[in-house]
């Protein structure tokens, strides 16, 4: 059997991926070198983005089984390099473009990215759970999400979707962690657990900014925003940098924390932003005869979502009701959501209905450009 050739050895390691960044070792210009010798062994030199990559034998073993694959291929060697900072500078300029670290991508006026900011008026609520389990949930449906853990004070999101240790960095640009295919990044990624995050209000801002224009986040059909609970500088932050993101107030049926929640909501009014709509959290706890006992009352979400209406002037829907259950608890310390671990659970239930329901709404082409020209 003849040699393979070049072209054949290049089409099959297009077939590589990098496990971060999600795009092929070729199109990051990865591959340094490919030799061929009479007999068709194949050498291929790759260049790692930072030395000591965690993947590196991750993708040691796609290249060898891709090349291994191809016809008249003896055998595969692969040898590991390390980018340039001129290397990884242009790889970096090829991802995200020339002076993108000072744009936020989402921003674009091409950019098909609906962004949902999750707010509460008050902490313990559950709106981080929610959050989390949202993400995964429209991710097991096959799109491609992203979460911004933006409660700097209170993160939990890390722990809630399983994941640990500090993402990868290529020079100015972060590479997100990636569990139950959801790219996650947050303040706690960079810190102990147990440390305090003492920022005052122009840090906070900063630190927001860089998880959007510094962070490598690739095509996102869907970006979560986990805001801190109130309307204090990372809500009024989260609107100023993400002027398209729309509002999502989580709120539980009790009559006090309802209050609390519409001052959430009523920020779109100052902000600009659109209402998506209520999520009620902790609606009721199913006991062992089939009965529900309202814990912290009823009708909380339905006085949100109608007061919203009237204070911002166009319909804010209640999305969904979302029992109490103890899977969404036993989910969220095992860092795998319950929409994944249990998903027949009532809460899991309710969780992937309102996450269809974000999903499946159309977007307008307001300030969006249609690729015309006139004649």
């Amino acid at each position: 059997m003849p040699a393979p050739t070049l072209d054949q050895l290049r089409s099959a390691l297009e077939t590589v991926l990098d496990p971060e960044i999600k795009r092929n070792i070729v199109e990051l210009d990865m591959v340094d070198d490919v030799v061929v010798d009479d007999s068709g062994h194949v050498t291929v030199t790759v260049l790692l983005t930072v030395a000591g990559c965690p993947l590196k034998d991750t993708i040691t073993r796609d290249t060898e089984a891709a090349v291994g694959k191809v016809p008249g291929v003896t055998g595969t060697t692969v040898k590991l390099g390390v980018m340039t900072p001129e290397q990884r500078q242009a790889m970096r300029e090829k991802l995200q473009g020339a002076g993108a670290s000072r744009e936020i991508p989402f921003n674009a006026p091409g950019s098909l990215t609906r962004i949902y900011a999750i707010a509460s008026g008050k902490g313990g609520v559950g709106k981080s759970s929610v959050t989390a389990n949202l993400a995964a949930a429209m991710a097991a449906d096959g799109l491609r999400v992203g979460v911004v853990d933006a409660d700097i004070y209170g993160f939990s999101i890390p722990g809630m979707l399983g994941v640990t240790g500090s993402p990868t960095r290529v020079d100015d640009m972060i590479i997100p962690q990636v569990a139950h295919d959801v790219k996650i990044m947050s303040i706690g990624m960079f810190v102990p657990p147990s440390q305090p995050v003492v920022w005052r209000g122009p840090m906070l801002h900063r630190a927001l900014q860089q998880f959007l224009t510094d962070v490598f986040w690739g095509d996102l059909d869907v970006l979560l925003l986990d805001l801190p609970p109130g309307t204090g500088d990372i809500a009024i932050s989260a609107a100023q940098l993400l002027p398209g993101s729309e509002l999502l107030v989580v709120t539980t049926p009790q009559q006090a924390a309802a209050q609390v929640a519409e001052r959430a909501g009523s920020v779109a009014v100052q902000t600009r932003q659109r209402v998506a709509g209520v999520i009620e959290n902790m609606s009721w706890l199913e006991l062992p005869d089939g009965t529900r006992m309202d814990v912290f009352g009823s009708g909380g979400g339905d006085q949100v979502a109608e007061n919203l209406t009237r204070t911002v002037g166009a319909k804010v829907p209640l999305l969904g009701r979302i029992p109490l259950d103890t899977e969404v608890r036993s989910g969220a310390d095992a860092g795998r959501p319950a929409v994944l671990a249990a998903p027949d659970a009532p809460a899991s239930v309710a969780l992937r209905s309102i996450a269809s329901q974000l999903t499946s709404r159309t977007r307008g082409l307001a300030g969006r450009s249609l690729g015309l020209s006139p004649v």
